[in-house]
C-alpha cells in the first residue's frame, strides 16, 4: 500500500494557520495529525476544540487527532464535532480500553491506540483487530523536536509480526524524531504513516519537503 505523510500542526505557525493548513491541503500529505495535551497526562499543554474546528473549517483532508489527555472518553462526541476523522488515545490513560476504542467508532471515527516508549506492543494483542491504526511514540509524548528513540525499530517490526500473526488491517503510524533522514528504515520496519512536525515545518520548503517524504516512501516499497 502507498504510504501516507501526515504534517504535525503542533509545529505550524499560529500565527499564521490558515497559511499553513492551505499549504499541507496543496501538498502530496494525506492527513493533517494533530496533537492534543491537556498538561495532566503530559507536561505541556497545546489546544483542544475551538482550534480544531478552525483547522477543519479550512482543511480539504482528514483530521488525524490524537489524544495526550486522562480520561478521553469523556470527550469522545466533542472531538467528533469538532471535526476529527480518526480520533487515537493513550493505552496508559484508558482503564476501559476496548469500551473506549467502540465508542470511538460508534461516533463514526476511526480508532487508534497510542503506545508510549515503555509501552510494549504486547499489550495489544486482545484488542489488535478492533483498530483501525496504531500509533508508536518514538520520543516521550508532551513536546516537539526530541531525539528519535532507536529501540523504536524493534517495536514496530514486533507490531508488524503480530497484526500479521492475527490479520490485523490497521495501520502503523509513527510518531517523534521522523526525519528524511530514517523514514525509509521505517517505512522498512512497518511503518504506513509518518508524522512529522519540526522535519516538515521547519525546513525552507515545506510543501517540497512534504514531497521528498513521499518519493522516500515510494523508493522504500521498490
Amino acid at each position: 500500500m502507498a504510504h501516507l505523510i501526515a504534517p504535525s500542526i503542533l509545529s505550524a505557525d499560529f500565527g499564521n494557520l490558515q497559511r499553513d493548513i492551505e499549504m499541507i491541503n496543496r501538498s502530496e500529505a494525506d492527513w493533517f495529525h494533530v496533537d492534543v495535551m491537556d498538561g495532566v497526562f503530559v507536561p505541556n499543554i497545546s489546544f483542544g476544540m475551538p482550534v480544531i474546528k478552525a483547522i477543519k473549517k479550512h482543511a480539504t483532508k482528514p483530521l488525524d487527532v490524537h489524544l495526550m489527555i486522562v480520561q478521553p472518553e469523556r470527550y469522545i462526541k466533542d472531538f467528533k464535532e469538532a471535526g476529527a476523522d480518526i480520533l487515537s488515545v493513550q493505552y496508559e490513560a484508558c482503564t476501559h480500553l476496548h469500551r473506549t476504542i467502540y465508542q470511538i467508532k460508534e461516533e463514526g471515527m476511526k480508532a487508534g491506540v497510542v503506545l508510549n516508549p515503555a509501552t510494549p506492543v504486547s499489550l495489544l494483542r486482545d484488542v489488535i483487530c478492533d483498530l483501525d491504526m496504531v500509533l508508536i511514540m518514538s520520543v516521550n509524548p508532551g513536546f516537539g523536536g526530541q531525539k528519535f528513540i532507536n529501540h523504536t525499530m524493534t517495536k514496530l517490526k514486533e507490531l508488524h509480526q503480530m497484526m500479521e500473526l492475527v490479520g490485523s488491517k490497521a495501520l502503523i503510524e509513527i510518531d517523534g524524531g521522523v526525519s528524511l533522514d530514517n523514514a525509509q528504515s521505517l517505512i522498512k520496519s512497518g511503518a504506513n504513516v509518518l508524522v512529522a512536525g519540526n522535519a516538515v515545518f521547519g525546513t525552507e520548503n515545506p510543501e517540497e519537503t512534504i514531497g521528498k517524504f513521499k518519493r522516500i516512501g515510494t523508493e522504500a516499497m521498490a
